[in-house]
């Protein structure tokens, strides 16, 4: 039987547009949900991109071009970019293979975990595509550029870092881009009280990053978090969260089915 207890609010720390996205999505699933982006994206002037742009459309240039995100989708295909039919896109997860398609990728050009992965993330990845690589070829990662913040950018770029890793094992060289801007939001007043009150007063956070995390304890300094409740979706998150503070940490899968089922399990008990 169901709690009669009003729904657990929620928090989704995604940036803009993409936590108002998750917002809905909740909702029209009953979830007291809304949104406290803790990250601001922002691009970068796209005429920095035009060269790696032409090499990732030149034929035999890169066997792979690896997209970290949504955004880093986004922007690098704002300005009309595209891939040589030959080179793969590389995705960690669903929200990515669909922002490549929305792109113009074709289905068959994308490589991504399998649905049924217990993360979305670099690891679950790698096995995957590391059989395309052979020595000489050369893969791009597009991510946004390193945060402000630099425990915060250490601890969002562990998985990237350990891809990295593991195709230069395997041969192949590496190049990085920067597409985009990842940055602490300057929080409003109201915006603060939100955070401030649901520090204890049983609101639920939705983490999909350690840089959340790290931008909400600089925007509000000395705040206990002891009583407070975090929802994560990767081990690197849960670590952050723990060494912030929070009292009560649940760890989950990142679709949408799985966080909502997590949500709803929170509230019952």
């Amino acid at each position: 039987m169901r709690s009669a207890l009003p729904p657990t609010p929620v928090l989704v720390t995604r940036p803009a547009p993409d936590a108002q996205h998750w917002v809905q999505q909740l909702q029209a699933r009953g979830i007291a949900a809304s949104a406290l982006p803790l990250i601001e994206i922002a691009g970068f002037d796209a005429g920095q991109l035009a060269q790696v742009q032409r090499d990732c459309a030149t034929p035999g240039r890169y066997r792979a071009v690896m997209f970290v995100s949504g955004n880093a989708v986004q922007y690098f295909f704002a300005s009309g970019a595209r891939l040589a039919p030959g080179t793969r896109a590389w995705s960690p997860g669903p929200g990515t293979v669909r922002a490549l398609q929305a792109a113009g990728v074709p289905a068959a050009q994308i490589d991504s975990p399998p649905a049924d992965a217990a993360q979305f993330d670099s690891e679950a990845l790698w096995p995957v595509v590391r059989a395309q690589l052979q020595p000489g070829d050369r893969v791009l990662i597009v991510r946004g550029s390193q945060g402000d913040s630099a425990g915060a950018a250490a601890i969002a770029g562990q998985g990237r870092e350990w891809l990295g890793e593991q195709v230069r094992q395997a041969g192949a060289a590496l190049d990085f881009v920067a597409v985009y801007q990842r940055r602490a939001p300057r929080l409003s007043a109201p915006a603060q009280a939100l955070a401030q009150a649901a520090a204890h007063d049983g609101t639920l956070w939705l983490f999909s990053s350690s840089e959340a995390i790290s931008n909400l304890q600089r925007a509000l300094p000395g705040t206990d978090w002891r009583q407070a409740r975090a929802l994560v979706t990767h081990p690197r998150i849960a670590a952050a969260a723990q060494q912030a503070g929070f009292g009560h940490i649940q760890e989950c899968r990142p679709s949408l089915s799985d966080v909502a089922a997590s949500i709803e399990s929170a509230h019952e008990h």
